[in-house]
């Protein structure tokens, strides 16, 4: 049980991230700080991509996030495989949350110290997910994790709308994380990803994007 304090403790040390679910589909966005002007910015990966129609945002150890995705990639394709069909947004968070939980009960490992947000575009329109160091799985509209999660979740209890167009969860994410970020927005502050009902396609959104969308906020 301490273990999983443990791992909690290291998501509240993360970076903000946070996804929003609309009629339009569903939005990621992060919080990314390069801990050197060395550092090569396309390395600093918190949005990643699933399937073609599902995402994930994480928040913590972001190793420990890596594994998790490349387990929920395979889980994925092996149900096109089984199938011949796209696997559901919310039986991917479930088979993410059950690896979890086995990972806090048997000795000689820890629990995956992270957050993940997962969401995407299935049969059932939009969905968004959320799964916990100890293996639970919760359905959001609207959620946050990280360091900053509190004052994000509060704002996003305030302002967030279930009739909102896609532009419009953007720009309330960037308003969102213009709460805990320092300094000025700008897009080498952050990454977003979307995933539009109309394509219901994985896409992350270059820099010369986020600056469109930022420019609208002034």
């Amino acid at each position: 049980m301490f273990q999983v304090q443990y791992a909690q403790e290291a998501v509240k040390k993360g970076l903000t991230a946070l996804g929003i679910k609309t009629k339009d589909g569903v939005v990621f966005s992060a919080e990314k700080r390069l801990r050197s002007r060395l550092a090569e910015d396309y390395s600093i990966e918190k949005i990643f991509q699933i399937d073609e129609h599902i995402g994930a945002a994480a928040s913590g150890l972001i190793a420990d996030a890596r594994i998790l995705i490349e387990n929920a990639r395979i889980e994925a394709q092996i149900n096109r495989l089984r199938y011949d069909e796209p696997a559901s947004v919310q039986s991917i968070a479930r088979h993410i949350g059950d690896l979890k939980q086995l990972y806090t009960q048997h000795g000689g490992v820890r629990p995956f110290g992270v957050r993940l947000l997962v969401g995407g575009v299935d049969r059932n329109g939009p969905q968004l997910f959320e799964t916990d160091p100890s293996g639970v799985v919760a359905a959001y509209k609207a959620q946050a994790i990280g360091g900053g999660a509190p004052v994000v979740v509060e704002f996003l209890e305030k302002e967030y709308s279930e009739k909102m167009s896609l532009e419009e969860a953007i720009l309330l994410a960037f308003r969102a994380l213009k709460l805990v970020i320092e300094g000025e927005l700008e897009p080498n502050k952050l990454e977003v990803a979307v995933v539009p009902v109309k394509t219901r396609r994985f896409q992350k959104l270059t820099a010369e994007e986020i600056a469109s969308h930022l420019s609208k906020l002034k």
